[in-house]
């Protein structure tokens, strides 16, 4: 439970918070809290009591190395262990923050988390004083995170679109934009049936590329599909098939990954048909994977690790107090490569 300072803002716990709960001095709370000699069983045991009470836990960010206060930055991302160590974009996300973080000193506190735990993770980390602030990915509409940490104080910066990050400063990439202008550009190859394999509804980036995509669908006057995946690639597969076994199927898919799109290519080879003759295929964030796979993949392309270093940049202004503007960071730029070309008569 975070205490209330002076002004009413929502701080952490401390040792003098507890003691004057238990009715002691602050070193006895130290001697009972470090299991120490020195006090009786019963003020240890009601010391106990006031600091679970208080939600009090031990501050290890508070330690000082060489008279500087160590920093610490918190990164929890609700993926499968598994899928995330084959995901480009965080491999390269948490490469640009490392960049900054090395040249500060500092480390980055990785928890690959379920979702219902990202709140408790993000608070025991912040009340433990394990964490001097966090980066929230991978927002949802009604994201329960914000109101939550929000009220904790946590500094905190949000890589996501304003409209989602509540009080917080946020980074973001302008996806409804990318999403335009992906198919504008199919369109024009002369693709009429476009389809699109997107992840989760329920996040925030989805939805806004989804009512992208609905808009720049009718703005061209083609027919759009959407078929909803989670960004591994055999949901990738599913989805795609689900699309090319419709009777209308599409010329044209948009995957909202690298990996879905790869996995594409196994699905277009499963029906007998030809990338890009039969079906071309574009994919979101650009990667090594999009350019050395054959075909190479068509993608939207943003500098994911700069993106990285916008973001940690911007939450360490926020810790010491600096305010910042929310902005948008990138633009998604089309890269046509091999698997995209206009549709066969």
């Amino acid at each position: 439970m975070a205490g209330k300072s002076a002004t009413g803002k929502n701080r952490r716990v401390t040792i003098r918070d507890v003691a004057a709960l238990a009715g002691v001095s602050p070193s006895a709370v130290t001697i009972a809290l470090h299991n120490r000699p020195g006090v009786s069983a019963a003020t240890k045991e009601r010391i106990i009591r006031a600091a679970q009470s208080l939600g009090w836990q031990p501050n290890l960010a508070a330690a000082t190395l060489s008279g500087h206060k160590v920093h610490t930055v918190g990164l929890a991302i609700a993926r499968p262990a598994r899928l995330l160590s084959l995901e480009p974009f965080y491999m390269e996300f948490i490469s640009g923050i490392e960049s900054v973080l090395s040249q500060r000193s500092c480390s980055l506190l990785l928890r690959v988390a379920e979702t219902e735990d990202e709140v408790n993770v993000h608070t025991q980390w912040w009340r433990g004083g394990r964490v001097n602030g966090s980066i929230l990915v991978d927002l949802k509409i009604d994201d329960p995170r914000i109101p939550a940490l929000a009220e904790l104080g946590l500094p905190a910066v949000v890589v996501g679109h304003p409209s989602l990050a509540g009080p917080f400063t946020s980074m973001w990439t302008d996806d409804a934009a990318g999403m335009h202008e992906a198919v504008r550009y199919l369109a024009a190859l002369g693709h009429r049936r476009i389809g699109r394999v997107s992840g989760p509804a329920n996040l925030g980036h989805t939805a806004i590329r989804s009512a992208a995509f609905e808009q720049a669908i009718a703005d061209t006057g083609a027919q759009g599909h959407t078929a909803v995946a989670d960004f591994s690639a055999n949901q990738g597969a599913r989805a795609c098939r689900s699309l090319l076994l419709a009777a209308d199927r599409p010329t044209a898919i948009i995957f909202d990954n690298d990996i879905m799109a790869v996995a594409a290519l196994g699905v277009a080879d499963e029906f007998g048909m030809s990338v890009p003759r039969d079906l071309s295929i574009l994919a979101w964030d650009d990667s090594q994977l999009c350019q050395l796979i054959r075909p190479a993949l068509s993608a939207m392309n943003h500098d994911v690790f700069a993106f990285g270093v916008d973001v940690i940049n911007a939450l360490f202004d926020v810790m010491a107090g600096v305010e910042r503007t929310s902005r948008s960071v990138q633009t998604p730029i089309l890269v046509p490569r091999s698997s995209t070309a206009p549709p066969r008569s």
